[in-house]
């Protein structure tokens, strides 16, 4: 009989299992690119500068170029610091630019083109593993065709921080304790919700150590929950590799709010006030529920309201549900704190779909669902769903797009 402390761990998808996945996605990315170039020059405008050399891009080249350090004061008296920004983006755009004849665009547009693939290759290991190969590709492709799909193609951080939280999730899903501790020290230097993949890594750690404590002295408790919604190799790893991967974890977005607050003299609390120079904070969802009221003062903005709230129905209706289907604790935690940092953060509100966007573990019953039907519907329903996504990415550039 093998030692279950032995048992050997599973391997992570090969490119031939997950090629579907990637075809797929790449052909919505194409495709919504294509929209982006047309819809682009018919107003006379540069697909390219849009994913490249605009809003939070333009900030990441900054740091990239010039460091940190940089800094914009608003006439009514909001500071707008570059330290706001979270460095392993930059470091990589600056690598890039220094090994390559690329500018830090080109090499933010790369970098952001690499990780997308990576992420979709991410979530198709977590959905594969927890239900299935044709689960993972569905759930590939929904997360391909968000309306949002576009961010995934800019010089931003989110497919970048997408990639190593979904390859964090899985190692700690399938035992790699030391892995997943890595992964997520390299997702609190990428954003914020870095917290996120830290909060999963640790209460999964956590709920493991219960559940080894309770099986070891025959002890029946309210481990079961978790026990169901966690695997044996998370639960057969050694403890020591457990514990080192928890103290490796927070040590990226610790690290870098402590140098903030060394650097602007303000102590650990220093990166808050950074934040709040760009009006950001996490006020529980206060200012996101004025801002919801505030669109029933009129009828047209009204409709805007009915479709926030509707919004909001949705992804606590996708997140029960994901409850209901038994997810994995770390997918749970997850999805969980990047739902609540999100929504409840006092930042601007036309980000908020943005910010949601590397919750993808929220999009597994939606993959569940698309995997039901025969090929031929699935497929004709994703390709629906990818031109809407499409010509939806190339208004939204265009207009007043993510910021």
């Amino acid at each position: 009989m093998t030692d279950p402390g032995t048992r050997p761990l599973p391997t992570p998808p090969t490119l031939r299992r997950a090629a579907p996945a990637l075809l797929g996605y790449a052909a919505v990315r194409v495709l919504g690119l294509v929209a982006l170039a047309l819809w682009s020059a018919a107003r006379d405008k540069s697909a390219y500068t849009l994913l490249t050399a605009r809003w939070d891009s333009l900030w990441y080249t900054r740091v990239a170029e010039l460091g940190y350090g940089y800094e914009v004061r608003l006439p009514n008296g909001d500071v707008h610091s570059n330290l706001a920004f979270f460095p392993l983006l930059p470091w990589l755009e600056r690598l890039l630019a220094s090994i390559t004849p690329m500018s830090y665009a080109d090499a933010g547009f790369t970098v952001s083109a690499l990780a997308s693939l990576a992420a979709a290759w991410g979530v198709f290991a977590v959905a594969d593993h927890v239900y299935g190969r044709r689960v993972g590709i569905c759930a590939v492709l929904v997360w391909a065709v968000l309306p949002v799909g576009i961010v995934q193609s800019m010089a931003y951080s989110e497919s970048l921080f997408t990639a190593l939280a979904a390859w964090s999730l899985y190692a700690v899903l399938t035992g790699r304790w030391l892995t997943a501790g890595t992964l997520a020290l390299l997702a609190g230097l990428t954003r914020p919700v870095g917290l996120a993949v830290v909060a999963a890594v640790w209460v999964t750690a956590i709920a493991s150590f219960s559940t080894s404590f309770s099986t070891s002295f025959n002890i029946s408790s309210g481990t079961s929950f978790v026990r169901d919604r966690s695997s044996p190799e998370s639960r057969s790893a050694p403890v020591r590799r457990r514990a080192l991967g928890m103290l490796i974890a927070p040590l990226g977005a610790a690290g870098y709010v402590l140098w903030v607050g060394h650097r602007t003299g303000k102590g650990p609390l220093g990166y808050l006030d950074v934040q709040a120079g760009w009006r950001n904070g996490f006020d529980g969802g206060a200012a996101f529920a004025r801002f919801v009221a505030d669109k029933f003062t009129s009828f047209p903005s009204a409709l805007a309201g009915v479709g926030l709230i509707v919004g909001v129905g949705l992804l606590i209706w996708l997140f029960v549900s994901c409850v209901r289907q038994r997810q994995p604790l770390p997918l749970l935690v997850y999805a969980g704190v990047v739902t609540v940092l999100a929504l409840c953060a006092s930042s601007y509100f036309g980000s908020k779909p943005r910010l949601l966007l590397p919750a993808f573990p929220l999009l597994l019953p939606l993959a569940q669902a698309l995997a039901r039907p025969r090929t031929t519907r699935s497929v004709l329903v994703t390709g629906v769903v990818a031109v809407a996504s499409a010509v939806y990415g190339a208004f939204w550039l265009n207009g007043s797009g993510p910021p």
